[in-house]
């Protein structure tokens, strides 16, 4: 019998690179959202310094431009927070697109799989089929041949 061959393996093998393009793309997104939940947390830790700098400010010796100096930097930083938190949220919305895409690519891969495995049980059911066959006619030949081999005596 033949040797299996599965019609659609060039697809099982598009869908299995389009799952890999996938985790890529899902891994990029992951990394991309811990950098920018990175920045967000160092603009936090900033805005933190500097209010701690400015109550030390108010306390000691009054530097009226130092003071105004360190407010303004807060409102500033108060202001990059509030972008980097819409740059988080796209971020997580990246993510997520890229874990649909990547759920959708391992389910298409599965299905082929399954496919080919459904054509190769099928192969070997049939495979099987053919040996039962060839088997009889084997065990018929050889009755039909002792059963001459008696009517001869």
């Amino acid at each position: 019998m033949k040797k299996f061959r599965y019609s659609m393996e060039n697809i099982l093998k598009i869908k299995i690179k389009l799952e890999d393009q996938a985790k890529i793309a899902y891994s990029e997104a992951r990394a991309r959202l811990t950098r920018e939940e990175q920045k967000l947390e160092n603009l936090k830790n900033q805005k933190a310094d500097y209010e701690e700098k400015l109550r030390t400010l108010t306390n000691s010796k009054l530097n009226l431009m130092e003071i105004r100096r360190c407010g303004d930097a807060i409102e500033i930083i108060k202001y990059k927070i509030k972008i980097q938190i819409i740059q988080v949220k796209e971020a997580e919305k990246r993510l997520e697109a890229a874990r649909v895409h990547l759920s959708n690519a391992m389910t298409e891969r599965k299905t082929q799989e399954k496919l080919k495995e459904k054509a190769f049980e099928t192969y070997m059911e049939e495979f099987e089929a053919e040996e039962r066959k060839e088997a009889d006619e084997i065990n018929s030949f050889q009755y039909s041949n002792l059963s001459l081999d008696e009517e001869d005596r």
